[in-house]
């Protein structure tokens, strides 16, 4: 057994925000365990999802089983998604077996052949814990599952500093969403997740399974779990589309995001667009896993900075700087951590279509669709496009940057969106065009975040520029020789020149 827990005032820390009942069925407490589907918070550390299914263990007394499952039929499947995602796999596996938890790992061999397992699992269940997520075909699923339950099935938000759902409405502008937090953010700050909530869970050891679930489904617990980059054969995934020499998982993110911290913070408010050094935090990919956690993030910068809440300002102006109370590289970092990134979530939690050209502002499709048959100087295929085979060199390296590493520069796949604007049939092709190589090949595709990157280039949450121009109309411009003589590219461009071969393993300069 463990060392008594703290108190359980400190599990109930969590906003009710955060909480959503899925059904109207009951717990059970004389069933065998309580399971926590992990998700999209794939972490042990700060996570609301697994500090809930803690305390209904605790509760209930009953041990806690922590599942987490890989797909192999979702779209964009491939090796380089994977070997990521078991990467994190194998990281929670270890933590869960150190803190004596029961752990299984799903790594389905071909789609399909995971039909039947949830409910198999939550068969012998007194209560399921999810992780929500508005994005990709989580809720799908979110939805699916809680239909299968026979009992309770709750689904909880770790996904940013302010709760999915505390907002109204979706905001159009970041300056509408940044005054909002400067408004309401701060009681949320204050009910941030235990930093290691298995540590509360009373109930050791592991949680048996039913024998007949084991053979059928093939599960794997801490020692079975198979290196990520020796992984279990699947049916279906995109092997073109290879694994990188970047590592996932939980430990390697807290180390990118120590290293962020030690390195680069200082600068970043003026470094972090520079094409040659970018003082990036190289923790996008990680967030998107859920193998890190914005509150994480948060809590080692405010830590950094040896800061309090009392810090923040009293100013509600919407400002970029100034209200967080920390350097001008925290605050930089904060306003692209939590006003960019948790723009997007805000969208996809009001408006799902999010992902879709359709769902653009109805001033950018005017204009996007007035401009619809403008001649294009250039006109490239998607496979063209894929093979970075344009007359543009630095819009080339970056898209080699994209296939060979899985990121890109940030500043560079703003101009990257808006070449392929540019050089599209139309710009519901251009943004479909997008979607696809993003997904296909960014470790942090899939997400709010770069979908609402990608709309950004077509109007999204920002203004009609003028002088209107041809196909763009009064949708923002972007050129490579503006980029070239703003930026130093010239190192860039060699690292990522056709003939530079792979890229090289290390940090990756994602925003």
């Amino acid at each position: 057994m463990c060392a008594a827990p703290r108190t359980r005032a400190a599990l109930l820390t969590m906003d009710p925000l955060r909480l959503r009942s899925l059904n109207d069925r009951p717990r059970r407490g004389a069933a065998r365990y309580v399971l926590y589907w992990m998700s999209a918070a794939r972490r042990t550390r700060h996570n609301f999802g697994l500090q809930r299914a803690v305390e209904l263990a605790n509760e209930l007394e009953r041990p806690l089983l922590v599942f987490e499952a890989l797909r192999a039929g979702y779209r964009w499947a491939s090796a380089r998604h994977h070997a990521f995602a078991i990467d994190g796999m194998r990281d929670n596996a270890a933590r869960c077996a150190a803190a004596g938890v029961a752990y299984s790992a799903w790594i389905e061999p071909r789609a399909g052949a995971g039909k039947g397992l949830f409910a198999a699992l939550a068969a012998d269940a007194c209560a399921v814990v999810a992780d929500d997520w508005p994005c990709f075909f989580l809720p799908r699923a979110l939805a699916a599952a809680a239909r299968q339950s026979p009992v309770a099935f709750e689904a909880v938000d770790s996904c940013g500093l302010l709760p999915l759902r505390a907002a109204p409405g979706a905001f159009a502008r970041a300056y509408d969403l940044r005054r909002y937090l400067q408004r309401e953010l701060a009681p949320h700050l204050a009910r941030a997740p235990l930093a290691e909530p298995l540590d509360q869970l009373r109930a050791r050891g592991q949680a048996e399974l039913a024998p007949a679930v084991l053979r059928r489904f093939e599960l794997r617990g801490a020692r079975e779990l198979a290196d990520a980059r020796g992984a279990p054969a699947v049916e279906g995934l995109d092997l073109g589309v290879a694994a990188v020499a970047r590592p996932g998982g939980p430990s390697e993110g807290a180390r990118v995001l120590a290293a962020f911290l030690a390195r680069n913070l200082d600068r970043y408010h003026e470094e972090r667009s520079h094409v040659d050094a970018p003082a990036a935090s190289g923790l996008s990919p990680y967030l998107h896993y859920g193998h890190v956690g914005a509150h994480e993030v948060f809590a080692a910068l405010a830590a950094r900075e040896s800061w309090s809440p009392a810090a923040l300002g009293a100013s509600t102006a919407g400002k970029k700087e100034g209200w967080w109370g920390m350097s001008a590289g925290a605050e930089s970092f904060l306003d692209e951590l939590v006003t960019w990134r948790e723009l997007g979530f805000n969208a996809f939690v009001h408006h799902p279509d999010s992902d879709r050209y359709e769902s653009l502002p109805a001033w950018a499709l005017a204009t996007l669709e007035r401009h619809a048959r403008d001649r294009r100087p250039h006109v490239y295929t998607h496979a063209e496009l894929e093979r970075a085979s344009t007359h543009d060199e630095l819009w080339n390296c970056a898209q080699r940057e994209l296939v060979r590493s899985g990121g890109m520069h940030n500043y560079l796949r703003m101009l990257w969106g808006k070449k392929v604007l540019e050089w599209s049939r139309h710009p519901r092709e251009a943004f479909a065009t997008l979607v696809e190589l993003n997904n296909k090949y960014a470790l942090d595709g899939r997400d709010p975040n770069s979908y609402s990157g990608i709309a950004w280039c077509f109007g999204r949450y920002d203004r009609p520029w003028a002088p209107e121009r041809p196909i763009f109309g009064v949708i923002r411009y972007m050129s490579s020789a503006n980029t070239a003589r703003k930026f130093r590219v010239r190192d860039y461009m060699a690292r990522h020149a056709a003939d530079a071969g792979e890229a090289q393993s290390g940090a990756l300069p994602f925003a």
